[in-house]
């Protein structure tokens, strides 16, 4: 059985920005009686946590905590959407998990699209500080009950890669429980999960399935959750190619919660099949999203040089979505790769400036 046949689009949702009031009203209307307020942000809107399942294995799960990481809510609201016309599938599930999954952690970050929350703090470096309110949130509900698994729901800019040349379109992690990285039996149980995952979806999007670097981060969530003894599985949506609205990132991503929730569900804590893990290739740092070659400035001297762009995403109130906004971050031998390359061999560079400013907005042209 292939997931990817049962995954259905939540249309009410089309767009990478997810505004919170829209997704507040979704949930009031069509999951009310899954769903209950758990606090209220910096900015005094809602937080909620849906619980679904009636089985002995307790999973809790997280969107949002970056404001500007839509996928896992996307990915949600979907899988929802999906099993609505796989009642088998959601019966055996369900039967065998109990979900707690708190939708958009950080609705203030969400509604500016910014990593942050409202009083500028990065909630997965937040653990042990406790300044924001949502952080203690989340570690309430974590004690709550005893949760067998964890699952850490974020995305990863376009930068990265599996092999130099594939995009890290979904990354997973084991997170470390301690600086020497030991492979421990709670690591081992998120493992054998990863490994589930992977062994379903690395025909689906073969090269594009990556390891995120297990390097041990002393205030960040899953890293303290599991070394407290939940095991924790980190998942990171990224760059799939021509697809900046993510739309295919999301429904990898969708059938990816799909599959590990069933792995999590037929493993109940075991550990069999986590040396899989280790063939998924290690996340690599190698593209921007443009580069120019070749690119002749108009200076007195002959200068010919390459110019690296990143694009930021912005969000601008009243909206729909998203704008892509091509920064200037390197110029010279650009070394890294583009996910698309232009050469600009006999073409104008045109600019009222000689050279391009690092790390500011493009302001310059390309004409043939």
């Amino acid at each position: 059985m292939n997931f990817e046949h049962f995954y259905t689009v939540n249309s009410d949702f089309p767009n990478r920005y997810i505004s919170p009031e829209k997704l507040f009203s979704y949930l009031q209307t069509n999951l009310n009686d899954y769903i209950q307020e758990i606090g209220k942000s910096y900015l005094d809107k809602p937080i909620y946590k849906l619980s679904i399942g009636t089985g002995k294995i307790n999973v809790l799960a997280w969107s949002q905590m970056h404001g500007n990481e839509s996928n896992a809510t996307h990915a949600m609201l979907d899988l929802l959407k999906s099993l609505e016309s796989a009642h088998d599938l959601k019966d055996e599930l369900f039967s065998k998990i109990s979900l707690d999954f708190i939708f958009m952690l950080n609705p203030d970050g969400s509604e500016k699209w910014t990593r942050l929350n409202a009083s500028e703090i990065d909630l997965n470096r937040d653990f042990h500080n406790e300044a924001s309110k949502e952080i203690k949130f989340l570690k309430n509900l974590a004690t709550s009950k005893k949760f067998d698994y964890a699952l850490n729901l974020h995305e990863q800019r376009t930068i990265f890669t599996t092999d130099g040349i594939h995009p890290a379109t979904l990354s997973f992690l084991a997170p470390s429980e301690n600086v020497e990285r030991t492979v421990t039996e709670n690591r081992k149980k998120c493992m054998a999960v990863i490994a589930n995952i992977y062994t379903h979806l690395k025909e689906l999007i073969p090269n594009q399935i990556g390891r995120y670097s297990d390097e041990f981060y002393p205030t960040s969530t899953g890293d303290n959750f599991i070394k407290a003894g939940m095991p924790t599985i980190l998942f990171e949506g990224g760059h799939f190619v021509d697809d900046y609205s993510r739309k295919e990132t999301r429904k990898y991503y969708t059938i990816a919660l799909y599959y590990a929730l069933k792995a999590i569900s037929e493993l109940n804590s075991d550990t069999r099949g986590w040396e899989i893990y280790q063939e998924i290739p290690e996340n690599q740092e190698t593209h921007y999203d443009i580069i120019y070659r070749n690119v002749k400035l108009n200076t007195e001297h002959e200068c010919i040089l390459d110019i690296a762009v990143q694009y930021r995403e912005i969000y601008e109130n009243g909206k729909d979505d998203i704008s892509f906004i091509p920064f200037v971050m390197e110029a010279g031998e650009v070394k890294r790769k583009g996910w698309l390359e232009v050469d600009c061999t006999g073409k104008r560079y045109i600019s009222d400036a000689k050279y391009p400013k690092l790390d500011a907005e493009i302001n310059f042209k390309i004409q043939d």
